[in-house]
This record gives structure tokens, C-alpha cells and sequence, in this order.
């Protein structure tokens, strides 16, 4: 599971340094892509291929399901962890995301796990430290231990 946050550079070349404990995680290879906020999606091959099979069961006449077919797909990239651990990250995705100065946040996100500028990253954690809007937030979110 990836769980954590990080703080890596992007080199030169686009590749980013992967967190150790990720590492191990995306040997069976892993994909790219476009998040839903301003961010990077990372997901390892199997939960990929879950992902595209819903995307692949939606009715292609809705408007909205091609959409996200667009957001998701178009922007998917097979990644490989290098000998030192780094995965490149293809220019488009380099440009939605606007990095500054190389520096990046790595978070995992369970199943998954996001890479976001620093500027991005402060901002949801901005949001997510607000304690008032966070009970009003996530009150309709059921996290009791259902009974067996």
C-alpha cells in the first residue's frame, strides 16, 4: 500500500525518485497519468488495469464518461523503475503540472499514490487542515467498523 508523503527533486532529464518503500511496489510495472486535481496519478499495473476496465464499461455516448476517458487515457504513460529508482515523467504531464523548480511532493494514496508541486500540495493541505469544513466535509462518510 502506498502510504506517506515525500519530498523528491525531478532531475534534468524529467526522472523522478521514487520512494524506497514505493519502489518495490511498481516492480510489476506501472502507469502515468493526469489526477483529477493538479496533480499526478502513479498506479501500479494491476490497479491500472482496474481503473481502465470501468472506464472501458461506461456508456460511450455519455458526454462526461468520454471526458474522463480523455483526462485518464490520453494521458497514461507505462513507467519503469530505473537501477536507482527514478521514473521519468513524460514532458506533457511535466507541463500540466508547472513545476517551479524540480522540487516535487510525492503522497500515497492507498491503492495509488499522487505527485504534486509543493505550491499544490500546501494548498490541500491547507484545506485539509481546516478542522470546521473537514466535519462538515466528510460527515456523510461512513467509517465505522461495519459489524460482521
Amino acid at each position: 500500500m502506498f502510504l506517506g508523503q515525500f519530498q523528491h527533486n525531478l532531475d534534468d532529464k524529467g526522472r523522478l525518485m521514487i520512494p524506497a518503500r514505493f519502489r518495490e511496489l511498481l516492480e510489476g510495472g506501472a502507469y502515468i497519468t493526469q489526477g483529477f486535481d493538479k496533480c499526478l496519478m502513479v498506479m501500479t499495473e494491476a490497479y491500472f488495469k482496474q481503473v481502465y476496465e470501468r472506464i472501458e464499461a461506461m456508456n460511450l455516448a455519455d458526454p462526461t464518461a468520454r471526458l474522463l476517458r480523455r483526462l485518464i487515457l490520453s494521458n497514461a504513460y507505462g513507467v519503469e523503475v530505473d537501477k536507482v529508482g527514478r521514473i521519468l515523467v513524460p514532458q506533457n504531464l511535466r507541463a500540466f503540472l508547472g513545476i517551479v523548480n524540480g522540487e516535487l511532493v510525492v503522497a500515497g494514496q492507498g491503492e495509488y499514490f499522487e505527485v504534486w508541486t509543493p505550491a499544490e500540495w500546501n494548498g490541500q493541505m491547507t484545506l485539509l487542515h481546516d478542522i470546521e469544513a473537514n466535519n462538515a466535509r466528510f460527515s456523510t462518510l461512513d467509517l465505522s467498523k461495519h459489524p460482521s
